[in-house]
């Protein structure tokens, strides 16, 4: 089989074309705290609940840059990382508003 660069994008060392995955543990977290944040708009633990989704998912984008099955989860962790490191650096919550 030759090794085209689709290949090296989209599959996966076993021959399967890989875009999503069913979601790890990092993801997981990250989804459950975002939610839990509609349900404690203010306060304490809605700091926390912002620490756990941040923290979350940049394990899952660190995880995904360094340890992806192919070229584009790889890809797709580093945007994901980028734009979290951008939403604090600049201010945009995770609903995309900015905190003005």
């Amino acid at each position: 089989m030759k090794n085209t660069l689709f290949d090296k994008i989209f599959r996966d060392s076993d021959g399967k074309i890989v875009v999503a995955q069913m979601p790890n543990l990092p993801l997981i977290i990250w989804i459950a705290a975002s939610l839990l944040k509609l349900v404690f708009p203010t306060g304490v633990v809605n700091t926390g609940l912002d620490a756990l989704a941040f923290g979350s998912l940049f394990t899952w984008a660190w995880l995904e840059l360094f340890q992806g099955v192919n070229y584009f989860r790889r890809a797709l962790g580093l945007g994901v990382l980028i734009g979290v490191m951008a939403s604090r650096t600049v201010g945009i919550d995770a609903l995309g508003s900015f905190g003005l």
